[in-house]
């Protein structure tokens, strides 16, 4: 088929990777989002799609909207059979839907229904699942809501950051929309309707939603921190300053410090929860690099009955 890929991120990279390599398939061009300020210059840099698509010599469409004159125009001249998606981060309005003869087919990082939304990846480790995974569905109006056409199935490691999970489930989704981009050809494969339970919403992490309750338990404590790393990035206060919280790790035999106490040991912070303590073991404190916990607490000398938190 004559494709036209639609992704943004870092993400996205692998499934166009897959998609260029298939050898079955065309990728004719490439929407992504437009270039970006980035860095301390707050220059403009092109998408991480763009930049691969540049050096594949594949055209790039950076469209402010999907619903623009000029770029709906130039799909339609294009004529793809069928434009996969991967964050691209825009909504896509009918008229750009009708274009393809097999519409435009969503890779989502998750078992759908579960988690529609922005950060399913995030939300899934927040929630304490044990099982998650890609779907590759037709994108209707609706949020995240269309017919499947397959998934793949990835076990969260006990110790995985969304980083970490996110990273798995992107080469693994590849594989799965590359199948699907065949199956879709071929005709072999049919989209599912979703059933109507087991609807789950994943909507963008703020910052807010970042900060650590310290009255919660550990285990939450410790879901949010891998959940919201590296992005927003779980936080707290100490001294009136936030402090990042990169690593922490559960310890269920100290049940001796309450929510948000900090006890520093000789090469260790324990922090009380609403349930046993944490331990810290990376942070980053305000305007600082990220480092040791234990070296972090060292430096600014805690004294006895200091608490993180307002």
């Amino acid at each position: 088929m004559k494709l036209v890929f639609a992704g943004t991120p870092e993400v996205a990279v692998p499934a166009l990777d897959a998609l260029i390599s298939s050898g079955r398939h065309q990728v004719a061009a490439v929407v992504t989002r437009p270039d970006a300020p980035a860095g301390r210059g707050r220059r403009l840099v092109a998408s991480p799609v763009a930049e691969r698509a540049m050096e594949a010599g594949i055209e790039v469409l950076r469209p402010l909207k999907p619903r623009e004159p000029e770029f709906l125009e130039r799909l339609r001249e294009i004529g793809p059979d069928c434009c996969p998606v991967v964050a691209y981060g825009a909504l896509l309005p009918r008229v750009a839907l009708d274009v393809p003869v097999h519409g435009w087919v969503n890779l989502h990082f998750s078992l759908l229904p579960a988690w529609r939304g922005a950060a399913p990846v995030q939300h899934s480790i927040m929630a304490g699942d044990e099982i998650t995974g890609a779907s590759t569905f037709l994108i209707e109006e609706g949020l995240d809501s269309g017919p499947v056409y397959g998934t793949v199935t990835e076990e969260i490691r006990p110790t995985d950051t969304s980083g970490d999970l996110l990273t798995r489930l992107a080469f693994a989704g590849a594989g799965l929309l590359a199948a699907t981009m065949d199956g879709i050809e071929d005709g072999t494969l049919k989209a599912v309707p979703q059933p109507g339970e087991g609807i789950t919403l994943a909507p963008k992490i703020t910052v807010e939603d970042a900060k650590v309750e310290w009255s919660a338990p550990a285990l939450r404590v410790d879901r949010v921190v891998r959940g919201c790393t590296p992005a927003p990035g779980a936080w707290t206060v100490f001294r009136g300053e936030r402090l990042k919280l990169i690593q922490v790790t559960p310890v269920p035999e100290r049940t001796d410090l309450g929510p948000a106490e900090i006890a520093v040991g000789k090469n260790s912070v324990h922090v009380g929860t609403g349930s046993y303590a944490v331990e810290l073991l990376w942070v980053q404190a305000q305007g600082k690099k990220p480092m040791r916990a234990a070296d972090w607490a060292r430096g600014v000398r805690i004294g006895a009955g200091e608490t993180l938190g307002a």
